[in-house]
């Protein structure tokens, strides 16, 4: 199924903001969905997670059974050559699973048109966004929730679609059930059928959008306990404006008075010097 479709895809900032629609680049998002093709891609991928350990033992490699269970002849009963033969209880499995490789090779040409036409069926159902830049300075898993809820899939399964590895992005998403973070490079057919949103950073995709000033936060509400303080806080301040200002008064005001007290001692000292000369001059 092939058709020349121009898809369009909705745009938003990393904090969940609406942009104009932006059209999705047409050598990918060409209208291809093969069926088979991903059904094809997506058995390898299951089949190449097993490991393939399942083990068990023929009558070789099962301990014991070296001797001879009884007689031949004379006993009755049927005869038996070892009691780790396999109708015996405790004996050796006949074509039972060894460990092998469940490994199964998908030619490159083959993956790219399996990736290529999840895409487009992701695409068909409006179900791919386009975010214009993931800059996290640290892990903060409550911001990507943010994202995911601000955009109304919180209940869906996401596919977060880096611009190279972006372990910030990584880690904040790494808590969260319904989310997966991976480098765009590294997707396939798998994780894109697996998902029900599709979250692509626009520089992965080759296009870039123009930032756009966000809304400022709003402030904090401030605990009543911590409006008190800072109303005391206030209250308290003027005085202190206050003292701090009449204090350079106050040590003027000492001055002179201080200064006052030596000129009136300084006085009393001469006048009576001055009656002591008066005195000495009479007699």
């Amino acid at each position: 199924m092939a058709e020349n479709t121009n898809f369009q895809a909705a745009a938003y900032t990393a904090q969940g903001t609406a942009r104009e629609k932006i059209a999705l680049p047409e050598t990918l998002f060409d209208g291809t969905v093969n069926m088979p093709v991903m059904h094809q891609a997506v058995k390898a991928f299951l089949a190449n997670q097993r490991q393939g350990n399942a083990s068990t033992k023929i009558r070789k490699y099962v301990t014991g059974g070296n001797q001879k269970p009884w007689k031949q002849k004379g006993t009755g009963r049927a005869r038996a050559g070892s009691a780790r033969a396999p109708h015996w209880v405790g004996g050796g499995t006949v074509f039972g699973p060894t460990p092998r490789s469940y490994a199964q090779y998908v030619p490159r040409q083959v993956r790219a048109l399996a990736r290529k036409s999840a895409f487009n069926a992701r695409a068909r159902e409006n179900a791919i966004f386009v975010i214009d830049a993931f800059n996290y300075d640290a892990p903060k898993t409550s911001r990507l929730q943010a994202l995911v809820d601000t955009l109304g899939v919180a209940e869906k399964k996401v596919l977060i679609l880096t611009d190279g590895v972006k372990t910030n992005v990584f880690m904040s998403g790494r808590n969260l059930p319904t989310v997966h973070v991976m480098p765009y490079s590294d997707v396939s057919t798998y994780h894109i059928l697996w998902s029900d949103v599709v979250l692509i950073e626009a520089s992965a995709l080759g296009t870039t959008l123009e930032p756009i000033a966000e809304a400022p936060a709003a402030p904090k509400r401030e605990r009543p306990a911590v409006q008190a303080a800072a109303k005391t806080a206030a209250k308290k301040t003027p005085a202190k404006k206050s003292a701090a200002r009449k204090a350079p008064a106050k040590k003027a005001a000492a001055k002179k008075s201080a200064a006052k007290k030596t000129t009136a001692k300084k006085s009393t000292a001469k006048k009576s010097a001055a009656k002591k000369s008066t005195k000495r001059k009479e007699k």
